[in-house]
């Protein structure tokens, strides 16, 4: 009974889409994760993740975001649970000078530009045109937008959970707290999942851990891998027209962290809105998870102080997450280090959750194949 075809380690947003894609294919297969998912301590919590289809940080983005979209749509389908919210999206730069994400120089023209060549349902907008239909961003004349209609955001909890609850009704097990300890290669063919006080042997394993991939990796390898905190914030609104609002992002400078973006307003009350940092913290366990007073207020002055109108300079609560992070802000799929059983997928670098039903199709053909 301790022998599986494929065991997954790591159920967050690639693993839990992973293990449900591997679930329906006949092999005998196991989820392993060091916490409960959903949970609140790696990178796919917060209630909303933004999804877009014309993806500004690499043309090969763009095929997994809209195989992810369809697989939304029939998890939806199967199961009543709306994770996909089609609202729109806008991607504002403020014009002077282009605004760098991910690696990616020109963001907003490459976004422009993907959405051209992949027939990508979109609008461009003057400042003039964007004060008209959404006067709560105070865009420069300078500014330019652009307007996606099948952008919106997604539940990134639900889909965990939905994900996690059809692998198992399809025959997937599931061991939940149960940490990792180490992988091991099998003379004579496979690997040996350690965990305490158990072991399981294992032909292949998924290694979809997170920042806890660092856990795995040789010393050469973990600096590839950069842990950065990010902080979410609820701030309360003075204006009942947020809930109508498209998700959003905007550049307003040359550098990643010159950046703010936000959803529409879930519960009438608050915007949830975020910005980036990239800031390393060596391991998640080292990871400061409270959020005080002053990074609170640093974060209104510097990204939302007058350039969001509609607000309440009152955040009501904040929540940390992390990142990630590669270089150039590209995913990893490889084997790790001496082990070809062993298929690593990291690092999402921020902006992998809209990908990751897709993706979770993708390593499922591939372990299948290989």
């Amino acid at each position: 009974m301790n022998h599986f075809d494929i065991v997954v380690v790591g159920l967050g947003a690639v693993g839990s889409a992973a293990l449900y894609q591997l679930s329906g294919t006949g092999k005998k297969v196991l989820g392993i994760d060091r916490f409960d998912p959903p949970h609140t301590m790696g990178s796919s919590h917060g209630e909303t993740r933004i999804t877009r289809l014309a993806v500004g940080e690499g043309a090969e983005y763009v095929g997994l975001a809209k195989r992810s979209h369809q697989i939304w749509k029939d998890l939806e389908s199967k199961t009543g649970n709306q994770i996909y919210f089609p609202f729109g999206g806008i991607l504002m730069d403020s014009g002077i000078q282009p605004w760098g994400k991910h690696g990616a120089e020109g963001f907003f023209d490459r976004t422009a530009t993907y959405a051209k060549e992949f027939d990508v349902r979109h609008e461009l907008l003057d400042p003039a045109q964007m004060n008209g239909r959404y006067s709560h961003f105070e865009l420069p004349e300078s500014g330019k937008a652009y307007f996606e209609y099948e952008a919106g955001f997604l539940k990134p909890e639900l889909a965990i959970e939905t994900q996690l609850t059809l692998a198992k009704k399809n025959g997937a097990e599931i061991l939940t707290n149960s940490p990792v300890l180490d992988i091991q290669k099998i003379s004579g063919g496979g690997v040996k999942v350690i965990l305490e006080g158990k072991e399981i042997n294992a032909d292949k394993v998924l290694l979809s851990a997170g920042g806890w991939v660092k856990d795995f990796l040789g010393e050469k390898e973990k600096p590839e891998f950069k842990i950065c905190r990010q902080v979410l914030h609820w701030v309360e609104t003075s204006s009942d027209d947020w809930k109508d609002y498209p998700v959003f992002m905007w550049g307003f400078g040359p550098e990643p962290e010159d950046f703010i973006y936000g959803f529409p307003s879930l519960d009438g009350m608050t915007v949830k809105m975020a910005t980036e940092s990239f800031v390393e913290t060596f391991h998640p366990r080292e990871l400061n998870r409270e959020v005080s007073l002053e990074e609170q207020t640093r974060f209104w002055e510097e990204k939302v102080q007058g350039k969001i109108s509609g607000l309440k300079s009152n955040i009501l609560k904040s929540t940390v997450c992390f990142y990630t992070v590669t270089e150039d802000a590209k995913f990893v799929i490889r084997p790790i280090s001496g082990m070809e059983e062993v298929l690593m997928v990291s690092a999402c670098s921020g902006h992998g959750f809209k990908h990751s039903a897709a993706l979770g199709e993708l390593l499922k053909d591939r372990l299948i194949r290989e």
